[in-house]
């Protein structure tokens, strides 16, 4: 398989953050577009929502199990891309602008292949997060396979900084939330499930009263201004 990211489907994850906000935000019988649609998982998720379903990923590898999560797939390289579908109506960028040198380029792109009442769902790590916090007090600032310090990330971002540039491309920010922690991929092998649901309602509350310290993601959904 891949190096891909893992579906995360547990309370307080940023995937099932994303089905809620798509599911309560996307207009149903629409089109929705999945960039950098990984294994297709999410786009399977939500796919009884929308008319038509398309994954774009870069890992050729994933094209089998795209075909079978979307109508229609597609392998590419989301930074040489110069045009996208039209007149879409959901457009998702979960744990991918992070990756891009340009990543202003892509959201201005998305801007222009939305329709007028369309939505875009974008997640980021969120660097501010207090456990990035802490090793910087420490002094570390170590680059990992996973997590917010993946190395390939070439973006770093705050809640601050995503809304930025978010806005910058032309849209209004409407919703943003903040996934917690992933202990259940940190310690759930050891730990017992009871008291891994007990920690992740309790992380989630945390983190909904203080997303900018605790977020672990930060997922906006946004929709393109009248100006734009």
């Amino acid at each position: 398989m891949p190096n891909v990211y893992q579906f995360k489907d547990f309370e307080g994850s940023s995937h099932r953050i994303l089905i809620d906000l798509i599911r309560s935000h996307a207009r149903r019988g629409g089109r929705l577009l999945d960039l950098g649609a990984s294994t297709g998982q999410l786009g399977a998720a939500v796919r009884d929502q929308f008319a038509r379903t398309i994954g774009f990923e870069y890992e050729v590898e994933c094209i089998e199990s795209l075909r079978e999560s979307f109508d229609a797939a597609s392998i590419c390289d989301l930074e040489k891309l110069k045009r996208l579908p039209q007149n879409l109506d959901a457009i998702v960028l979960a744990d991918v602008i992070e990756h891009l040198r340009d990543a202003p380029s892509i959201l201005h792109l998305v801007r222009g292949s939305l329709a007028s009442n369309g939505r875009v769902f974008v997640s980021v790590p969120n660097i501010a997060n207090i456990t990035v916090r802490i090793g910087l007090l420490f002094g570390i600032f170590e680059y990992r396979d996973r997590g917010i310090l993946d190395n390939t990330h070439l973006r770093f971002y705050t809640m601050r900084t995503i809304r930025r540039d978010i806005e910058g491309a032309g849209f209004r920010v409407i919703a943003v939330r903040g996934s917690s922690v992933p202990i259940r991929l940190i310690i759930g092998s050891f730990t017992p499930e009871p008291l891994l649901r007990l920690g992740e309602k309790l992380l989630t509350i945390v983190t909904r009263m203080w997303k900018s310290l605790f977020a672990y993601q930060i997922i906006v959904v946004a929709e393109p201004t009248a100006s734009s």
